[in-house]
């Protein structure tokens, strides 16, 4: 009697429907889960690039001025030598002296990075204050 108990459980194959059922239920819950969430992941991921490529051409516009210290608004022609992949390029960086400090400061226009962090759909002018303080740096 043993040995035929024995026999038959080495003959069970597979799953049965219900298993299978089962298995197929817990895979269907847990993709409704993952996939928004890593569709909100990606689109994060995108902004945080924008926003650092937002921070990356305030970086060029530093090194810009110091090799030309002059008061001016840079665009991405003056600044392209500087930078590496930068995809949208209709940006403008106003730059400003203080007489008093002697310090300069960065103001960027028109650039999706920049419009993220100032949490605006439009051209907005950010500082670089302000777009450091978004970037988390």
């Amino acid at each position: 009697m043993l040995k035929n108990l024995r026999k038959r459980l080495k003959d069970q194959k597979g799953l049965t429907l219900i298993e299978l059922l089962a298995v197929i239920v817990i895979l269907g819950i847990i993709a409704a889960i993952a996939v928004p969430s890593i569709g909100g992941l990606i689109n994060k991921t995108k902004e945080d690039a924008k926003v650092a490529e937002a921070v990356q051409i305030v970086n060029a516009a530093k090194l810009f001025i110091t090799t030309n210290p002059s008061e001016r608004e840079l665009n991405h022609s003056d600044l392209e030598s500087y930078l590496d992949k930068v995809d949208d390029t209709t940006y403008t960086v106003e730059v400003t002296k203080d007489e008093e400090t002697g310090k300069f400061s960065y103001s960027l226009t028109n650039h999706e990075g920049g419009n993220i962090a100032a949490g605006s759909k439009r051209n907005t002018t950010i500082t670089e204050e302000n777009l450091l303080k978004f970037s988390g740096n």
